[in-house]
């Protein structure tokens, strides 16, 4: 069943979620990023894209409880890296969930709600996304990867999910024994199935027009795609 994506709409994009059940949503989808080790391929791609240099700006589009921009700034702090950090979510209670999470980094957040296509021109080093790809249609997502390959001065990083089989059949499992809340078991079962396969990718990139992009996996089924200049 897994031959073709999936394209039914997940339930915590309804509009009509309320405001406190969208949170728990999301702050369980960061204690899956924990467990599954998610933000592992961001921080390694911004070791390869930042380098040496000590300041960069970076993007995150769909930032969802801004797990990941924490993960960044405590990253860029060991690192003894100065960090602008930006955040862009279509849903304002994404902003609301993420404020409410502290960080034990001193590097500030900027969270801010709206369409990523007003954020051109600000200079970024970097833009990133992390499970937001398979929520777009066909359309949407070459409109991004070109926005992405324009943008980013340094490079840019899609994190998604890998549609496979055994994560697939494996993760009711993993969601019942964590007692995590249903949206997110329901959600997470049909992500899978709406995500890419690594043979899926190199089409979309030559249709948006981007050329020396890597796609590539990362245990546990992670399917990256990573452009460093």
């Amino acid at each position: 069943m897994l031959e073709q994506r999936a394209i039914a709409e997940e339930l915590m994009d309804d509009p009509a979620l309320d405001a406190g059940t969208y949170t728990a949503v999301l702050h369980d989808l960061a204690r899956v990023n924990t467990l599954t080790l998610a933000r592992r391929p961001t921080l390694a791609f911004l070791e390869r894209a930042i380098g040496t240099h000590k300041r960069f700006n970076l993007l995150d589009v769909g930032f969802g409880d801004g797990d990941m921009l924490r993960a960044i700034a405590r990253w860029a702090e060991r690192h003894g890296i100065e960090a602008r950090l930006v955040g862009i979510d279509l849903n304002p209670r994404s902003a609301v969930a993420a404020k409410d999470t502290s960080t034990s980094s001193r590097i500030p957040i900027e969270y801010r709600t709206g369409d990523y296509a007003d954020c051109a021109g600000e200079g970024w080093d970097c833009v990133i996304s992390s499970l937001v790809a398979h929520h777009m249609t066909r359309e949407q997502l070459l409109t991004f990867l070109r926005f992405m390959d324009r943008e980013a001065r340094a490079g840019w990083l899609v994190n998604d999910l890998h549609r496979h089989g055994f994560a697939y059949a494996g993760w009711p499992l993993l969601a019942g024994l964590m007692r995590w809340h249903p949206i997110v078991r329901h959600d997470g079962h049909l992500s899978i199935a709406r995500s890419y396969r690594p043979g899926e990718w190199p089409p979309l990139l030559a249709d948006a027009g981007i050329d020396g992009a890597r796609v590539f996996r990362q245990f546990p089924f992670r399917l990256c795609v990573e452009k460093i200049r």
